[in-house]
């Protein structure tokens, strides 16, 4: 899930970064590759937008998870026993 999150926000800020320099260039519309890509699809377009909002707000508050290393969730490999050590 957190790699999801992180393509999500990467492809939305590259896409605010595109939309900002085709404004600076004077490109009528910009370059506003999700609207290029699906523009013809207006409600898909909204859910894609929504979905990088959603996961910029989750890289706000970060994976608090136990099976998160360095921010990537990672399956459990490994399926240990409970140890005893034997007291009571």
């Amino acid at each position: 899930m957190a790699m999801i999150t992180k393509v999500l926000v990467i492809i939305g800020g590259v896409n605010w970064g595109l939309v900002g320099l085709g404004m600076l260039l004077g490109t009528v519309g910009g370059w506003n590759v999700v609207n290029m890509v699906f523009g013809s699809i207006p409600v898909l377009e909204a859910v894609i937008y929504i979905l990088v909002g959603i996961s910029a707000v989750m890289m706000i508050f970060d994976c608090k998870c136990a099976k998160c290393v360095d921010g990537v969730c990672v399956p459990n490999t490994t399926t240990e026993a409970p140890k005893m050590d034997g007291s009571m």
